[in-house]
């Protein structure tokens, strides 16, 4: 298994390193200390997975994204500081397969890279209390539903997903908008088919990301 790790703080990358190089049938590629040496890095020795601290200078949230769009077959795990919920989920729907958090036990770090190697998901308890806090299922985190392809959505569409996204039911949308509950409840699950999503909380993010909702303390109180 190749490893890459991508943090430009220095007890980081020396800690991660010491932690990794202990397993066997694992092989440390190198460090990336920025997107521009994260994309260098993988076109020249094409790791399995990477390790990265998104939040760190010289890299973002979307340095994930980007790197997936050339190179999919990369499997990412976040180590970063404790995150909002809304950070966590943007993360997961950027790419992140599996998430820990920077003071996790070791055991926690190094099952998190063999567990994403196999195709699987790991997440350390701290990160899915925040998750669950917010009632968000990570199970139901479509990873793939926002892409960058145009989406086609109807004026009154987006005027529905911005009613969700503020927290109304489909009964207190078809009062506000003059409409019969079923026809609501139609356009709902138009509007989740359009965005690839399957629950309330994906309609939610996709309006955080789109701008049309902020991303207020009451957001995602009560999505299932």
């Amino acid at each position: 298994m190749k490893v890459l790790i991508a943090d430009s703080n220095f007890i980081s990358l020396n800690g991660l390193r010491a932690i990794l190089s202990n397993e066997k049938n694992l092989m440390i590629t190198g460090e990336a200390r920025n997107e521009h040496e994260l994309m260098d890095h993988i076109k020249l020795f094409s790791p399995d997975v990477v390790v990265i601290d998104y939040t760190a200078d010289g890299f973002s949230i979307d340095s994930v994204p980007r790197v997936l769009r050339e190179f999919p077959e990369v499997k990412f795990v976040a180590v970063t500081p404790e995150q909002s919920a809304q950070t966590l989920v943007d993360a997961l729907r950027g790419g992140i397969k599996s998430y820990i958090k920077k003071d996790c036990d070791i055991s926690e770090i190094v099952d998190s890279v063999l567990d994403t190697y196999n195709g699987n998901r790991f997440f350390c308890g701290q990160i899915l209390e925040t998750i669950h806090k917010a009632n968000i299922d990570v199970d139901d985190i479509d990873c793939d539903a926002l892409s960058c392809e145009p989406l086609s959505l109807s004026e009154r569409e987006m005027e529905i997903i911005t009613l969700i996204a503020e927290g109304y039911t489909n009964t207190q949308i078809a009062d506000m908008i003059f409409l019969s509950t079923h026809t609501v409840n139609t356009h709902r699950k138009n509007i989740m088919g359009k965005l690839g999503v399957k629950n309330t909380a994906g309609i939610v993010m996709y309006a955080v990301k789109t701008n049309l909702v902020t991303p207020n303390k009451f957001l995602f109180a009560g999505q299932g």
